[in-house]
């Protein structure tokens, strides 16, 4: 039996590894169930999965889910700090699924205890670079990827030595706006920016798919997960999203994983890794396979992804800078402060702001969150300005 943590239980990524689980209840048993918010949802999958403990981000929040629980012996704590302490708690498996900068703490935390880390929280990588990779390998930690992107070619990579990779090859659905004017991109809501064509996602990873920069953000990751140079990375747009990535050899050819546009294969992957066993999903047939098609992103529309260039060639903290940019631009936009094209406009000014500063330059996870903190202070101020 695998004893595992859920941090971000409520979400999608969340959701599927528990219907993993669920089909399969003999094989896990969980030691801690996580939300941000929600705690009617987090003290129903409590009650059904019998965890040691929850906890719940929002703090005014704990004590609702205390009598939620009222019943049971099952520890309730809210807060930062809870979420850090019980991702110190030793498992088997933590997945880290907590969506963005919020989630760093846990990963870094729980890099520290756990046998194997399966990594959903892209952020972790962007903001800490290769500090969270260094701490997993001090602590005999197996870090795991559960983006389909990075679990498509950590699997390509399986028995294969690392050294003859020339290049890998990221695929982007291009999202709701792939065949969209600027003109039109600049004037939708959240409500459309949300609609993806082919994937079920949280409304905030759905937007950042819209505009490219959860794309931009892999690009990213993949470089820390698995120790790339940033000219070895491109990015291809793939409407269908059934082949998630490619990784091509020095010999010149190129394995891809493919798979149906749902998170269950990367998380089924990581939950039984290192075998693989049985996950109740869509079986592709060759109709699936027949029609496939493949183009490059349009610089202009998506430009999210030369500034993710931009900010692996600064280097330092230039990740966290980037991401808080992103994610303070996603607020804006959400609350109607901003457009859905601001949002790059931001992040280029942010990382012009930020690339000269000394203390910007040293990766520690103390000058991380100076760089998160700084960053959302000066994307606020710029927009406010903007407005004036």
């Amino acid at each position: 039996m695998r004893r595992i943590s859920i941090f971000g239980a409520t979400g999608s990524i969340g959701a599927s590894t528990l219907d993993i689980v669920r089909a399969r209840r003999s094989d896990f048993e969980i030691e801690v169930l996580s939300a941000g918010s929600n705690a009617s949802l987090l003290a129903r999958l409590a009650l059904e999965f019998s965890p040691n403990q929850v906890v719940i981000a929002q703090e005014d929040q704990r004590d609702t889910l205390r009598r939620l629980l009222a019943d049971t012996d099952i520890d309730v704590s809210a807060g930062r700090d809870a979420l850090a302490a019980a991702a110190s708690v030793p498992v088997d498996l933590v997945m880290s699924a907590v969506v963005g900068f919020a989630g760093l703490d846990i990963s870094m935390s729980a890099a520290k205890h756990c046998a194997v880390l399966a990594l959903a929280n892209k952020e972790s990588l962007v903001c800490a670079g290769q500090l969270l990779p260094r701490l997993c390998a001090a602590h005999g930690t197996k870090l795991l990827p559960v983006d389909s992107e990075h679990s498509a070619i950590f699997q390509c990579l399986s028995g294969e030595d690392k050294k003859t990779i020339e290049r890998v090859i990221i695929t982007a659905s291009g999202g709701p706006f792939l065949n969209s004017s600027l003109e039109v991109m600049k004037n939708v809501s959240p409500i459309e920016a949300a609609k993806h064509p082919n994937w079920s996602m949280g409304q905030r990873i759905s937007i950042d798919s819209a505009t490219m920069f959860n794309k931009a953000m892999e690009v990213i990751e993949a470089k820390e997960m698995f120790n790339l140079n940033p000219d070895q990375i491109e990015v291809m747009v793939h409407p269908q999203s059934i082949l998630h990535s490619l990784v091509g050899f020095t010999d010149g050819n190129l394995m891809a994983q493919l798979g149906p546009p749902n998170m269950k294969g990367p998380i089924g992957y990581a939950l039984n890794w290192p075998d693989r066993q049985f996950v109740d999903q869509k079986r592709l047939g060759v109709g699936d396979l027949a029609n496939l098609t493949f183009l490059h992103v349009d610089p202009i529309k998506f430009p999210a992804l030369s500034l993710a260039s931009k900010a692996m060639s600064l280097g330092g903290v230039a990740g966290a800078v980037f991401n808080a940019a992103k994610e303070q631009a996603l607020d804006l936009f959400l609350a109607g402060d901003a457009g859905l094209l601001d949002m790059a406009t931001f992040v280029d000014q942010a990382l012009d702001q930020y690339q000269t500063s000394d203390w910007a330059k040293t990766l520690t996870i103390d000058n991380i969150t100076l760089a998160d903190g700084k960053t959302r202070d000066f994307v606020k101020s710029v927009a406010l300005k903007d407005k004036d």
